[in-house]
């Protein structure tokens, strides 16, 4: 796929996108739910190469195709491996499911309410690698943990600078400000967070494009003003600690929203499943996710 293609698949294309993107920090949990315990690796190089090797599984099923998949966020490690013999992005290229990467480091400690972004060193060569091998877009994630417009403020300030650098490279950004679905006052920052990203969007230099990933919101069709934003080429949503039934239930009431789950996704894959229960067990995942990300749910008023 190309440039154009791929904009257009994201753009309008009927499906969701699967985060794949487990980093350091949340590797070994997500090795657990696939039924390895800590004590299986000895290394972190053994551990991402478990966990490499559970996302090629991933890829490689017959269930995951850009009919219902329209694209897979990667961590970096799984951008530079092979799956079928290939470069992980060329085979996803050839499945018709567009590749982005994460490129955030993790998160600074809670201040303002909110958990700012890790400083990036060598942002500049990852995304011109990133460019060159064929990757569409990037994903960087901060999170909100209160109701606290300047701390919400800092957020999207730093979001969109980062934004800036990842669009000079010829990649559209993913703008992930996370709202922590256990915070008590949830619905004021989903709120709060809605108008400054507007604020942000109206801002824009250029007419590029950006892509937002949101927390489900508190009130069904919060961010219908950020899917209609001209400067908006789609809105997808996390699952956020929810597991899948309730985040598929949720995301249904949101019109214009399409998932980007992992742990969802994930959840009920294990690591001794024969290829025919993975590919059984995925499939089901990935029809449930695709149609609440397709078919919505009309709530009342």
């Amino acid at each position: 796929m190309n440039t154009a293609e791929m904009t257009a698949k994201i753009a309008a294309g009927h499906g969701f996108i699967a985060a794949l993107d487990q980093s350091g920090g949340s590797t070994p949990k997500a090795l657990k739910g696939y039924g390895i315990d800590n004590g299986a690796w000895s290394s972190d190089a053994e551990m991402f190469d478990l966990i490499h090797q559970m996302r090629v599984r991933i890829i490689t099923s017959p269930a995951f195709t850009g009919d219902k998949v329209v694209g897979a966020i990667l961590f970096e490690r799984t951008m530079d491996g092979e799956a079928n013999g290939k470069p992980v992005p060329q085979e996803l290229h050839d499945r018709g499911v567009v590749p982005f990467i994460k490129i955030d480091k993790g998160l600074e400690d809670e201040a303002e309410g909110v958990q700012l972004m890790k400083a990036m060193p060598g942002l500049a060569d990852l995304l011109a690698r990133a460019a060159k091998r064929g990757m569409f877009g990037t994903k960087e994630r901060s999170v909100i943990n209160t109701a606290n417009r300047d701390g919400i403020a800092a957020i999207v300030k730093q979001q969109f600078e980062v934004a800036q650098q990842v669009l000079s490279h010829g990649l559209v950004p993913i703008i992930e400000p996370e709202v922590n679905i256990k915070s008590a006052d949830r619905g004021d920052s989903d709120a709060i967070l809605t108008d400054e990203l507007r604020k942000a969007l109206d801002a824009m230099p250029g007419d590029a494009k950006v892509m937002l990933k949101l927390s489900l919101p508190d009130q069904p069709g919060q961010y219908a003003s950020l899917v209609d934003h001209p400067r908006v080429l789609r809105v997808v949503a996390l699952s956020g600690g929810f597991h899948r039934a309730e985040a598929c239930a949720e995301l249904a009431k949101n019109p214009g929203m399409i998932a980007s789950f992992s742990r969802a996704l994930l959840e009920g894959l294990r690591y001794r499943m024969s290829d025919a229960e993975f590919d059984a067990a995925l499939g089901a995942a990935i029809d449930q996710i695709y149609a609440a990300s397709t078919e919505k749910t009309p709530v009342a008023a």
